[in-house]
């Protein structure tokens, strides 16, 4: 039994910022999975899904001592990231997709929690969800949900199935974006009592350098960004602030504590390329001498 199981494919990422260029590995999966190995006193488990060719990247984390479990696929998923002076903003393309997730793979995979990294709609089905949820707590980061590709480029739909598939969902998370497009409301307060009340039972909402708001059904708990000595790479911040939060919850902390360390998390990520590299030690110190910013209501 693993106290934590993220599930998702590793891409193929092309970032493009005004000062250069990368090509790397990425997705949900590949950031949740290099960041939680730093955090070492936690049994987790990676499933994923990548073609034949990206295989390198999988033994690559299994020589890290990520336990890694592989769903052959025909194609990874390959993405362009391509971000202006202001990191908030992204522009996307999927270049190729990969083959999504079933229930006959993720059958014997068992976990107190399982967190789903969609990056496309049609990732996980609501017989996934379902099934899963009999298992253990289920997390969504709902971005993937909210991806239609047409032609290469990512457009934002809304989740057709959310009603449905909320009710076996434990954990959400959406920025301000995705909060308006699931719920029609740009107000967050609103947006995750609505969300709450589909079924969800505890509300993420990000918002990016603003900070985040975590709604349980009863308090808005409102958590600080932790301001960065220098914007270097925004890709990943989202799956970073899930791997410090659900890490946190697994280890048996309340809400406020849990999101203020992935905060910080990701405050760290955000100052350096690629995943997250810091320690434990390195949050802590985030938290107690970085500048705060809390989140409006």
């Amino acid at each position: 039994m693993h106290d934590l199981c993220c599930v998702g494919h590793i891409t193929l990422d092309k970032v493009v910022t005004p000062k250069n260029t990368v090509h790397m590995p990425g997705g949900t999966s590949f950031y949740f999975s290099h960041a939680i190995r730093n955090l070492k006193d936690i049994n987790y488990t990676l499933v994923t899904a990548i073609a034949e060719s990206e295989m390198a990247v999988a033994n690559d984390l299994q020589s890290k001592g990520i336990d890694v479990k592989v769903m052959p696929s025909k194609h990874s998923v390959y993405f362009e990231n391509i971000y202006g002076e202001n990191q908030d903003n992204r522009t996307q393309r999927v270049l190729a997709k990969a083959d999504p997730f079933t229930v006959d793979y993720l059958e014997d995979i068992d976990a107190r929690i399982y967190h789903l990294g969609s990056l496309l709609a049609d990732d996980f089905s609501l017989d996934v969800i379902r099934f899963l949820s009999q298992k253990g707590l289920v997390s969504v980061d709902s971005q993937g949900y909210l991806r239609e590709v047409r032609e290469q480029n990512v457009y934002a739909v809304d989740w057709t199935e959310k009603k449905e598939a909320l009710q076996y969902i434990h954990f959400l998370k959406a920025n301000e974006h995705e909060m308006e497009v699931l719920t029609g409301y740009d107000d967050v307060a609103m947006a995750a009592k609505q969300l709450y009340d589909w079924g969800v039972k505890e509300v993420l909402i990000t918002l990016g350098s603003m900070g985040s708001v975590i709604y349980d059904g009863t308090t808005f708990h409102k958590i600080p960004a932790y301001k960065p000595k220098e914007v270097v790479d925004a890709t990943g911040c989202g799956d970073t602030y899930m791997t410090g939060y659900l890490y946190k919850r697994a280890k048996g902390a309340g809400i406020e504590e849990a999101g203020r360390f992935a905060a910080a998390m990701s405050t760290l990520k955000i100052e350096c390329l690629g995943p997250f590299k810091g320690t434990k030690e390195d949050i802590e110190h985030c938290l107690e001498t970085a500048e705060q910013r809390m989140p409006e209501l």
